[in-house]
């Protein structure tokens, strides 16, 4: 890699939104960091004073935190790539490759809870403690729990497959709620469970997002390396793949395919189908969506956007002219399974709705009467699958549920990026108009499924936060007489 390489890619992704404009508008009300800092260069520079800098643009690259939020899914590729550049030739700080790496942090938080948690509620020594590994002195930790996770999904058998004939789901658990709050996991396998659904955890790692926000790519790559098999056996096994983190889904759904429609195998494949089936681009979609369907039969709200007929209109060649190929994050990976897994990873709410379609999922009364303000977080954009939470939420019985929020507003934390030193009155700025209207609000507690969200709104609020799932899973405790199951993992001879 050449030395201006990085600058290079940083200042063609700029020239593109410069030469557009359309977001110096569209992203005016957004919490956004990256688009008004570019258009204050671009237009620094228009009116003759100092000239966008190498340094300018590194620092510029470092505002985006992949929200999903920008229109142009080329210019959100150009930017993680002008990233990946810059940490490769200049590298990241010691700091910086310790709070991503998310999986680490928890194991060694949760070996030691008690220690952990009573070093971070001491005013001098949390403060002193965070400052060693890089995080802001001001920012709030959670507590972090005595029983780990992993050791209460084995006492219950839920790491190991099961023989059944019935719907069964593999459970990718996701690093805030394995370590951080592991109440949403066990929510959501008792949801799974309270509704006849086979739950299995296998054996994963952080989903990458961390890692990709930051430009490490080796690292990144390392990890969707170690759980993208395990995600494909999973589908072949007749799993539908459930995340209750929208930040795992929108990595496992929006990014991890991303272009894999237009890769060379993929065209082949359907350029073969077209032979076979007489250029019927419906006929070739439909073959498709039957060979990256499960047995299961059901594919996630990613799927149309790969098997949808203008895709075979434009592999089979007829809009060869704008042939741009695979550019995506993970181009060298079979792209027919990365949009198999992808065509079947769901975000909880989003399957808990597909399930309430089909007729197999039971909503019971909120237990809960407090007035609840629901805010769905920024991951959701790019999933194709509007509000399910809220959705549900509102078909609940003795529900008492708002939206909260304008369209574009943010929490501001930015996955690990809130914790850093740099970053946190930033963080904190971006989340201010969203905190402002919960005020407004005056809700009893705030509903959210992103566990981003909940920190932040746990670092800058007083009100209460719950994921869905947990209100969900209360509600199902209070009618024992309508599903007298055994608490959760007894029935499997448990302690």
């Amino acid at each position: 890699m050449t030395l201006d390489r990085p600058e290079s890619l940083a200042r063609s992704a700029m020239t593109i939104c410069v030469n557009c404009e359309q977001c110096r508008e569209l992203m005016e009300d957004a919490p956004c960091q990256y688009f008004p800092r570019l258009f204050n260069l671009a237009d620094r520079a228009k009116a003759g004073g100092k000239p966008v800098s190498g340094l300018d643009l590194a620092e510029l690259i470092d505002l985006c935190n992949a929200c999903g939020q920008c229109p142009c899914r080329p210019v959100q590729s150009d930017i993680r790539r002008a990233k990946d550049a810059f940490v490769e030739r200049d590298g990241l700080p010691l700091a910086s490759r310790f709070i991503e790496n998310v999986q680490l942090v928890g194991r060694v938080c949760g070996t030691f809870p008690s220690l952990v948690n009573a070093v971070m509620r001491s005013p001098r020594l949390g403060k002193l403690a965070r400052r060693l590994v890089g995080v802001h002195a001001d920012r709030k930790m959670p507590s972090f729990p005595r029983d780990r996770l992993g050791r209460w999904i084995a006492r219950r058998g839920l790491d190991r497959p099961k023989q059944t004939e019935g719907r069964k789901v593999t459970y990718f658990v996701g690093c805030t709620a394995r370590y951080m709050f592991p109440d949403v996991a066990k929510a959501t396998i008792e949801v799974l469970e309270r509704n006849g659904i086979s739950v299995y955890v296998p054996e994963q790692k952080c989903c990458g997002m961390p890692t990709y926000l930051e430009g490490d790519k080796p690292f990144t790559l390392d990890l969707v390396s170690a759980n993208l098999p395990v995600l494909q056996q999973c589908v072949e096994d007749g799993y539908d793949i459930v995340t209750a983190c929208p930040t795992c889904s929108f990595m496992f759904k929006s990014v991890l395919a991303r272009d894999a429609q237009f890769s060379p195998a993929f065209r082949d494949r359907i350029r073969a189908l077209g032979v076979d089936l007489e250029g019927d681009t419906g006929a070739i979609a439909k073959q498709l969506a039957a060979e990256v369907s499960a047995p299961s039969g059901r594919t996630s709200s990613v799927a149309r956007e790969f098997l949808a007929p203008w895709v075979v209109n434009y592999n089979l060649g007829l809009h060869a002219e704008t042939d741009r190929g695979d550019v995506g994050y993970f181009a060298a990976w079979d792209a027919h399974q990365r949009i198999k897994v992808a065509a079947h990873v769901f975000e909880l709410g989003e399957y808990l709705g597909v399930l309430h379609r089909e007729g197999g999922l039971h909503l019971p009364p909120m237990v809960t009467s407090e007035k609840l303000s629901y805010f769905p977080p920024c991951h959701l954009r790019e999933q194709n699958m509007g509000r399910p939470w809220l959705d549900l939420l509102n078909e609940a019985p003795k529900a008492d549920v708002s939206p909260v929020g304008q369209p574009m507003d943010c929490c501001g934390l930015g996955g690990i990026m809130g914790f850093k030193k740099d970053f946190h009155a930033a963080s904190l700025a971006m989340g201010r108009g969203l905190i402002d209207r919960v005020g407004e609000a005056a809700p009893d507690r705030i509903v959210t499924e992103c566990l981003a969200c909940r920190l932040q709104f746990m670092q800058m609020q007083e009100k209460p936060v719950s994921h869905p799932v947990e209100l969900l899973a209360e509600a199902y405790r209070a009618e024992k007489v309508r599903f007298p199951l055994s608490e959760i993992g007894q029935e499997r001879g448990s302690p």
